[in-house]
Parts: structure tokens; sequence; C-alpha cells
């Protein structure tokens, strides 16, 4: 859910760049934009809500959420919820080399902006973590959401093919995925997992990494390394007692986790990102 709107801008690096990100936001949108060219590209991602978009690339498209949709530069274009209702939204600003061969070589689609979102959940994680990064000003954290930019354009292009092939979402999956949302913190046995969905362990990797580009244990991980970092910085747990709340008895093997993870220890997380 949408609970406080957000936009933040940085201006470009001084110099040619392959790619930068320059702007990010997080909104309750009410009503439609009209008539607008931006100077850089951009992404939008409509979490929840029915609407249109319109440009004068592709005429009138039909946007109902999850779904994303791309607006190349200075191309015309107006966007928003139907009349009388409101949809949910995340957009980035970005410009850069790169993004003009996304173009070139159509991972980004002028003439098909918009794709539907089979896997909403992984698009959503990566647009968190984008917004986590850009937050931080400075070139380390603003390189790191390029990268992030960077996978949300080979994501979307992912299931836009998908879509394009007609496959359709894999239920048992998502299944799956939500199991592992409910046991995060607890013991699983992947192979006894696999077996409850009536899958053998090499099957449910490779559908589980085809629908979310993870394995099942990565996929736990992550949802682990995420809650410790929500601890490490709404409370005064020790690192011994964040690594147990989440399943890791060895808070040495937890750090180590972390850090090959994050790029930093959970005590420097935590100074960082602590809010007094």
């Amino acid at each position: 859910m949408i609970h406080t709107a957000i936009a933040l801008y940085r201006s470009p690096p001084s110099g040619a760049t392959s790619l930068a990100v320059t702007g990010f936001g997080r909104q309750r949108v009410t009503s439609r934009l009209k008539n607008r060219r931006l100077p850089t590209h951009a992404v939008v991602m409509v979490e929840r809500g029915h609407g249109w978009l319109q440009s004068e690339k592709v005429g009138t498209i039909e946007i109902s959420g999850p779904a994303l949709f791309w607006l190349p530069a200075g191309i015309a274009h107006g966007y928003g919820p139907d009349a009388g209702e409101s949809w949910d939204e995340r957009w980035a600003l970005f410009s850069g080399a790169l993004a003009d061969e996304w173009l070139r070589q159509r991972l980004i689609d002028e003439a098909a902006p918009m794709v539907p979102l089979e896997n909403a959940r992984e698009m959503r994680h990566l647009f968190t973590t984008l917004q986590d990064e850009f937050a931080e000003d400075n070139p380390l954290d603003l390189a790191a959401s390029a990268s992030t930019l960077h996978r949300i354009v080979i994501q979307a292009a992912r299931q836009a093919s998908r879509a394009a092939a007609g496959k359709a979402a894999d239920a048992t999956i998502e299944k799956i995925m939500e199991a592992l949302e409910e046991r995060a913190f607890m013991p699983v046995d992947m192979a006894a997992l696999a077996s409850e969905f009536g899958l053998s362990p090499a099957t449910l990797r490779r559908r589980f990494a085809a629908a979310t580009g993870l394995s099942p244990k990565a996929f736990q991980l992550r949802l682990r390394i995420d809650h410790a970092k929500q601890l490490l910085t709404t409370s005064d747990l020790a690192i011994e007692a964040i690594s147990r709340a989440i399943g890791i008895d060895d808070a040495f093997y937890f750090s180590r986790l972390f850090q090959d993870r994050e790029r930093c220890s959970p005590s420097e997380f935590r100074r960082r990102l602590r809010r007094a």
C-alpha cells in the first residue's frame, strides 16, 4: 500500500555517463496527466488500479495494475486512472547511453510500452531497492541504483516476452513463494517442500528460478535479510537477537551473509540508515 508520497531528484553526473537514475517517486494518483514531454526516459509501475496511457507513438492503451510502462524521452504522452478513481504508482527517471541502447535493442519497446506484470512481487522488490539506494546521495549508492534499474529493464523484458508468448503465470510457484514467505524464519527442507507441491527438487529449482530469477533458498535468504534490515533500523535489538529472529542461530554466519549481500556489516548498515 502507498502510504506517503515521495519525490526525489538528483542532478546527473557531470560528463558522459552510460546510465544515471535522476529521479524516483511513489504516490497515489487521482487525476490524469496530459500532453507532457520528458527530457529523460521514465518508467512507471502501477501497483493497483485501472486507467489509460496515451502516447503519440502508440495511441491509447488500457492500463490495469499490476503493470509497468515506459515513457521514452521527448515523446508526448498522458496517463492516469479512470475518472473518479485512483491508482498507486512508483516511477523513476533515467538517462544515458545505455538507456538509448535499450531502446535500440527493443528491451524497451516504444511500440509496446506497457508490460503486464505476472510477477509483481519481484518488481515491487526491485523498485523498493531502487528507492533505498537512490535515497542515499553518494556515488556508490547512486551507481547501485543504476544497476537496479538495469535489473528492472531485464525483468520487464522477460515478463513482456513471456506475455507475448502467451505463457500464463506459474500458479504452483506462486503458492510456493507464499509458503516460503510464511516459513521465512523457520528451517525449510527444500526437498520436502518440493514434494509437498508434487514436484521434484530439480523441477522446483528450475521453475522457481524461471519465475523469480532466484533459487528457493536464495529467495528465503532475501526475505530473512530484508527483515533483518528492518529490525536493524527500527529496533535496538542486538545483532545476535536479530540473527535468531530471522532463523539463523550463528550470528557470525549471519553477519557474513549480510556483508556479502549488502556490502557492509549489520552494524554499519544500522549506523548508516538508523533514524534517530
